[in-house]
């Protein structure tokens, strides 16, 4: 797996890939429309943030690649890659119970809050690619 070069783009299988952990600089994309909806990311090696219709869909610290980002109506599943272990927020369900599963290894269940954002802690360090699944 590759960083995004576009930082933002539609994949063929109908998912989208966005960020870039290698830029030292802040960049953004913004109005990238994809199935329907306006999309917003910004991204550099120290934050990736991704929004749709203006709400959050995506935060991670430090920054990360995301590949094949999907959402469904029981969670979202992506695969993602950084330079180092990352906190990754995602803007899901408010108050509702999920099932997390990082690399393989089902990481238990975790709640959302009541602004509906879940955080996860992914050990990218040296990992490369890592699947990460959420759902109800």
């Amino acid at each position: 797996m590759a960083v995004v070069e576009q930082l933002l783009r539609s994949e063929s299988d109908g998912t989208i890939s966005f960020g870039n952990h290698k830029l030292t600089e802040k960049a953004k994309v913004e109005d990238f429309e994809h199935a329907g909806d306006l999309y917003k990311v910004k991204t550099y090696q120290t934050m990736t943030k991704l929004e749709k219709n203006g709400m959050f869909v995506y935060e991670s610290v430090p920054g990360t690649s995301v590949n094949n980002f999907k959402e469904t109506q029981e969670g979202v599943s992506f695969f993602v890659e950084g330079d180092a272990d990352a906190q990754i927020t995602i803007g899901l369900e408010e108050d509702m119970e999920y099932e997390v599963i990082v690399a393989g290894e089902n990481a238990g269940k975790m709640s959302t809050n009541l602004g509906g954002k879940l955080n996860v802690s992914v050990e990218l360090a040296g990992a490369g690619e890592v699947d990460v699944v959420i759902k109800k």
